[in-house]
């Protein structure tokens, strides 16, 4: 089974920005939605921005928390999703987790937004 392993999180000043990568161990190259979620402290798990992909066109969007902020895209030769956060916000920290068609998860990776 295909496992997917997120990256790329951290600590981050108020304005600044970290990209996010999520590996897959197998090929995704079939796979139609690609999804990034966010659980903040003591919050539920919400979509933050998803990627739908059809013949040689991707339908993406995204909280509006995010828009204009966050941008999804893939790489299927490298079996890697990534999302590309600027101007972050302090409510922006939550463990970052990726998705990929509604059923594989990774574990989660930490992104605080702090001064």
């Amino acid at each position: 089974q295909v496992q997917l392993v997120e990256s790329g999180g951290g600590l981050v000043q108020p304005g600044g920005s970290l990209r996010l990568s999520c590996a897959a161990s197998g090929s995704i190259f079939n796979s139609k939605r690609m999804a990034w979620y966010r659980q903040p402290p003591g919050k539920q798990r919400e979509l933050v921005a998803f990627m739908i992909s059809g013949g040689n066109t991707n339908y993406v969007n995204y909280v509006d928390s995010v828009k204009g902020r966050f941008t999804i895209s893939r790489d299927s030769a490298k079996n890697t999703v990534y999302l590309q956060m600027n101007s972050l916000k302090p409510e922006d920290t939550a463990v970052y987790y990726c998705n990929v068609d509604g059923v594989l998860w990774g574990q989660g990776t930490q992104v605080t937004v702090s001064s």
